[in-house]
């Protein structure tokens, strides 16, 4: 426990508008890394009066913007074949993609069209991928920076609330919040770790 808070400290500190810029352009990107381990901690170190909540709800969209660019370049120019062969490969393992979820976050755009990148950022499930069909179909560039930056600023908007309310009420109510912080924190790298343990798994036994 006292390592997690060691950590947890590091991080605080060194929390920055350009580390959180550039947290959530690999959240955005084909690397999995939750954004609400990073917008929620910034916005609780603004409350703190260490940074600005408006500067890192800009700043975390600005990333997720640029992250979700790179995933529409990558699949607009690889192409659908070679994005397949990736998410299914070890590289793709390792990074959590399967050809599957691939599968999964194109169907839904081909259901719900160039809107399902906006909505498709307040889904857990599908807001980190759903750039690589807008890029497969060759999406209109102006419109995908549009409805991205729409989804991904209404997210990072109700984490940020998140965590500047966290901050408020923990001295009242939430006495051992850094705690509550700390567990979410570490729940989220032993899930990520499980996945891709079982992703691994299931591979080798094909």
């Amino acid at each position: 426990m006292e390592l997690i808070h060691t950590v947890v400290d590091w991080y605080m500190a060194n929390l920055s508008y350009l580390t959180v810029f550039l947290l959530m352009v690999i959240e955005s990107s084909f690397i999995p890394f939750p954004s609400e381990v990073v917008i929620p901690f910034a916005a609780y170190k603004a409350a703190e009066g260490g940074m600005n909540v408006f500067g890192v709800v800009i700043a975390g969209t600005l990333g997720a913007v640029a992250g979700a660019l790179i995933n529409y370049y990558l699949s607009k120019y690889l192409g659908r074949p070679i994005v397949y062969k990736l998410a299914g490969s070890k590289v793709g393992r390792l990074l959590l993609l399967s050809e599957k979820k691939v599968e999964h976050a194109e169907d839904y755009f081909n259901r719900n069209g160039n809107t399902s990148t906006f909505i498709g950022r307040l889904v857990p499930a599908v807001r980190q991928l759903i750039s690589i069909p807008a890029g497969l179909a060759r999406m209109n560039i102006r419109n995908f920076i549009i409805y991205t930056t729409a989804g991904a600023a209404i997210w990072n908007i109700i984490l940020a609330v998140i965590g500047y309310f966290a901050y408020e009420i923990k001295d009242r109510i939430l006495p051992y919040l850094d705690d509550v912080l700390i567990a979410i924190g570490a729940g989220f790298i032993i899930y990520l770790t499980v996945k891709a343990l079982r992703n691994r798994k299931k591979a080798g036994e094909k």
